[in-house]
């Protein structure tokens, strides 16, 4: 009877043996930074840009629903109304209900336009050279007796148009 060999199957990423006992694996924030250059600004324009492009979309396609409700409840009324005027005032008032939505609706997209807009001219004011925080990921250390937790826990990596240029604080 012939046995094969089976290559031995690798371990999960996060399954990493501790080198020793006296050790904990942590977790902690690693804050990512770009340098601001050229080809940054216009990345940044770019989806800023296409962001507001998408909430003008948002807000084109918000009134044309309001429009085709308003529209809609109109035309049932307009065929519904019978001896009395009650039908025409519960309407009006679903009519109302339907814009005081959509003018809230409208507002947070407005107030999300102006934010891009905000961050539009911000992007334009920055000097080439300079670093802007881009967010963070989560990152696994060990951590054992003795070291400074406080300084393992502050590690940025600073990027030049996607490319790692430095990695700062302990590993």
């Amino acid at each position: 009877m012939l046995i094969q060999d089976r290559p031995a199957q690798p371990k999960p990423e996060l399954w990493v043996e501790s080198p020793s006992n006296n050790q904990l694996l942590l977790n902690r924030p690693v804050l990512i930074k770009s340098i601001v250059t050229p080809l940054w600004k216009d990345e940044a324009r770019q989806q800023l840009q296409s962001q507001s492009d998408q909430l003008d979309e948002q807000l084109t396609q918000l009134d044309t629903q309001v429009q085709q409700m308003v529209g809609e409840l109109s035309q049932h009324t307009i065929q519904v109304i019978g001896a009395d005027n009650s039908t025409v005032t519960e309407t009006q008032n679903q009519i109302q209900g339907i814009q005081a939505q959509a003018n809230e609706r409208k507002n947070e997209l407005l107030q999300q336009k102006n934010q891009v807009l905000r961050q539009l001219e911000q992007v334009e004011t920055l000097e080439l050279g300079q670093e802007v925080d881009q967010g963070q990921v989560d990152n696994f250390f060990y951590a054992k007796v003795g070291d400074h937790l406080v300084r393992k826990m502050q590690v940025e990596v600073v990027l030049r148009d996607g490319v790692i240029e430095e990695i700062r604080g302990e590993l």
